[in-house]
């Protein structure tokens, strides 16, 4: 035998022995690996739903969403819709593609994880009603063992109704009929083109790609689904390009069924989870955070508008929330202004609450913002800007503060911005998408918590049939305030409450800390908003339209009255405890005629009379370092002095707290004319002669008196026959001989 052969032979049989340790390996690995014909059906597997006393609420399930298709009835633009997207060589294949897995296979080696699964449709209707959804190797086996039993029972047709009949697509959603029910409205024998399209292109995130929550995402995979059709010849040039062109026309139904909102919202956050939602419906329990008592109350409420309503507790649970919206993202209005504008230039040591801002008519590169009142108000401290919700400032502070510096706080909030929001009328809520009012809602507790952002929760637990928790919340919190900076923010809030926008909670007798918030115009509002918080709760409520008619709805009015509804009956037998406005802070003494007449916070003399004291809450590390030495150090402004007929006429500057010493000379000698308080005009009629005159400013504190730097006046001469002005002495010495 030749070295070739032998060479040729030995790889041979060690191929050989690799493949039958391989084969041998796969057999032993997957012996227990059987096809259960009954869970590819779904029958009668529930989750039930519990409140927050572990009552039940509800029983969703899949049975009862589930309802099948024949898909001989299916348009056959929505059977080639998954084909396209999903399996392009279904029909082809005996349940699995290998040029496909082997492609999967190098690349995973090549990036050492398990990111390409590669997986037919069989496959996928294997792994959805028999396996988890771990990415081992073991599993994968099972899956191929599974996959190529039900390829021998099962005809392609049958396969491919089993899985349109039992995959998610997202809220709750098991099997094809019962998607094309909740985000059309139609049977699925009645899907268009498009409405396919949207729908596969559901399956690979149902919570990213929902027309509802995100529309431009959800619009871009459907015109994806779209293109595979087309590459496949599924549809021509002409169909694509008119179908990309068609709008999205998903119709979300807002059910009436008491604790709809809610439990559409735990199925929301049930996709956000990193779970198989395949194994959540063998008969497992989702406990919550709902209040049935406050639930009941939020849902009886007579709102005569489209309307939204949510409560979440200080640890994050959501206790009550309903929504005739669903979870759509609307313009948040002056409710932005607290997190993205004031408190990160709070933060950020670029003002304080007692800081002035002229409120004026101001332009910037063509933005000219208004109040609501079409009024301006002149100097306005940051405080009452937000009590009572003035625009021109919270802009102005915006410019200041710079929207790179306010994108920094939101990010740490997860709020993201797209390119074309970032301009000025951010700061009144201007975005391009909005928020939903439970994002709003969770930025607030933001400033009840103490500086963190922890997003507010529906799902508190989950547990499987045989009593294991499957899942259990864990508060996640990412830092944005100091405390200091939410200090302050409570107590401005807490003043909104007591006598701003939202002076109709003024008569609650426990700290309420509220924003408010409007979109519209004349015509009436599309957006009224009332945020309030408590040390216990915070609470949203919106009310408006989702055709954006305009309404005559406020945030101050209608909303603060819902929030008053239920502030009664949280805190029906108890009082909760104050917000802390203290923490972080600093109270300082500074300089009230500075303060007023020069916009300038300095810190007040040691000395200073307490009419001219005035004590205002900062930062800590934010306190003024000038200190004011005007009574330590009495100075004024040069007087000017005159001679009319004889007549000197020494004028004064105004000065509130000052006395002053006037001194007149006449060859050395020195004599008081005046020792008194601040006069306009200090008048003396001596006679003729060239005097010099000096003024001493001096501050008296009942006990001393404080001298400051005694200020000589220019000399004059006086006439009595005629007027004379102010006179120069010509300095002789110098050379002004030519003045005598």
């Amino acid at each position: 035998m030749t070295k070739f052969l032998k060479v040729t032979l030995i790889i041979f049989l060690s191929l050989a022995v690799v493949a039958f340790t391989a084969f041998m390996s796969y057999l032993i690995i997957t012996k227990d690996a059987k096809l259960d014909e009954s869970k590819l059906i779904r029958p009668n597997q529930s989750i039930t739903i519990c409140d927050e006393n572990g009552k039940e609420i509800v029983s969703a399930s899949a049975s009862n969403k589930h309802k099948s298709v024949e898909i001989e009835k299916l348009p056959q633009d929505t059977v080639n819709a998954f084909i396209a997207s999903e399996d392009r060589t279904f029909y082809s294949h005996n349940g699995l593609n290998y040029k496909r897995m082997f492609k999967a296979l190098y690349k995973n080696v090549v990036s050492r994880s398990f990111k390409e699964g590669a997986s037919t449709i069989s496959q996928q209707l294997i792994k959805n009603t028999h396996l988890s959804n771990d990415k081992t190797i073991k599993r994968k086996l099972n899956e191929i063992r599974l996959t190529k039993q039900l390829e021998r029972v099962y005809s392609k047709d049958e396969i491919l109704e089993m899985y349109l009949n039992t995959i998610y697509f997202g809220h709750n959603c098991y099997g094809l009929q019962s998607a094309a029910e909740f985000y059309f409205d139609k049977k699925a024998e009645d899907l268009s083109l498009t409405e396919s399209a949207t729908l596969v292109g559901l399956l690979t995130s149902p919570n990213n790609f929902s027309p509802f929550k995100n529309p431009e995402k959800s619009l871009k995979k459907r015109n994806l689904v779209l293109k595979a059709m087309l590459d496949c010849g599924f549809i021509d040039q002409i169909k694509y390009d008119k179908a990309i062109k068609t709008p999205l026309n998903a119709v979300q139904t807002v059910s009436g069924d008491k604790n709809s909102s809610y439990i559409s919202a735990v199925f929301d956050e049930l996709e956000t989870l990193d779970l198989n939602v395949y194994d959540l419906t063998e008969g497992c329990k989702i406990k919550t955070y709902l209040n049935p008592s406050l639930q009941n109350l939020i849902e009886e409420l007579n709102y005569d508008t489209d309307n939204a309503v949510i409560v979440t507790s200080f640890n994050g649970g959501v206790s009550a929330y309903k929504s005739t919206v669903g979870d759509a993202k609307r313009q948040p209005g002056s409710t932005i202004k607290p997190a993205l504008v004031y408190a990160p230039a709070i933060e950020e040591k670029l003002v304080s609450p007692f800081t002035r801002i002229l409120d004026e008519k101001v332009d910037f590169s063509g933005y000219s913002p208004e109040n609501y009142d079409k009024k301006y108000h002149g100097y306005v401290t940051i405080a009452d800007s937000l009590k009572y919700s003035y625009n021109v400032p919270a802009v102005k502070t915006l410019n200041s503060l710079t929207i790179d510096n306010a994108e920094k706080y939101l990010t740490r909030m997860n709020i993201a911005l797209e390119d074309d929001e970032k301009n000025l009328s951010l700061a009144l809520g201007g975005m391009k998408y909005g928020l939903s009012l439970k994002d709003i809602v969770d930025r607030y507790s933001i400033f009840q918590r103490g500086g963190t952002y922890a997003p507010s929760r529906f799902i508190k637990e989950i547990i499987s049939k045989n009593g294991q928790a499957i899942y259990r919340a864990e508060e996640f919190s990412n830092p944005v305030f100091s405390n200091g900076t939410c200090s302050l923010m409570n107590e401005m809030l807490i003043a909104t409450s007591k006598s701003g926008t939202a002076k109709a909670l003024a008569n609650f007798k426990y700290d309420i800390a509220t924003k408010t918030g409007t979109c519209g115009n004349s015509e009436g509002n599309t957006d009224a908003y009332a945020i309030s918080y408590t040390s216990e709760h915070c609470i949203g409520v919106w009310l408006g339209d989702k055709d954006n008619k305009r309404l005559k709805i406020t945030g101050g009015g209608n909303c603060c009255d819902y929030v008053g509804d239920i502030l009664n009956r949280l805190y029906a037998d108890h009082t909760p405890q104050k917000l802390d406005t203290s923490s972080g802070t600093s109270t300082v003494k500074i300089d009230a005629e500075d303060y007023y007449n020069n916009n300038k916070m300095i810190l007040a003399d040691d000395i200073s009379p307490k009419l001219n004291v005035l004590e205002v809450k900062v930062l800590s590390g934010n306190e003024p370092k000038d200190k004011s030495m005007k009574f330590s150090s009495p100075s004024i402004v040069m007087p000017t002095i005159s001679v009319k007929n004889g007549e000197v006429n020494i004028i004064l500057c105004q000065t509130k707290y000052y006395a002053y010493l006037v001194n007149r000379c006449l060859n050395g000698k020195n004599k008081l004319i005046y020792d008194g308080k601040w006069q306009s005009c200090i008048k003396d009629t001596p006679a003729e002669g060239y005097y010099e005159y000096s003024v001493t400013p001096y501050y008296f504190d009942g006990e001393n008196k404080i001298y400051g730097k005694e200020i000589s006046l220019p000399p004059v001469n006086v006439n009595k026959d005629t007027t004379s002005p102010q006179v120069k002495i010509p300095d002789i010495a110098n050379g002004e001989w030519y003045d005598l």
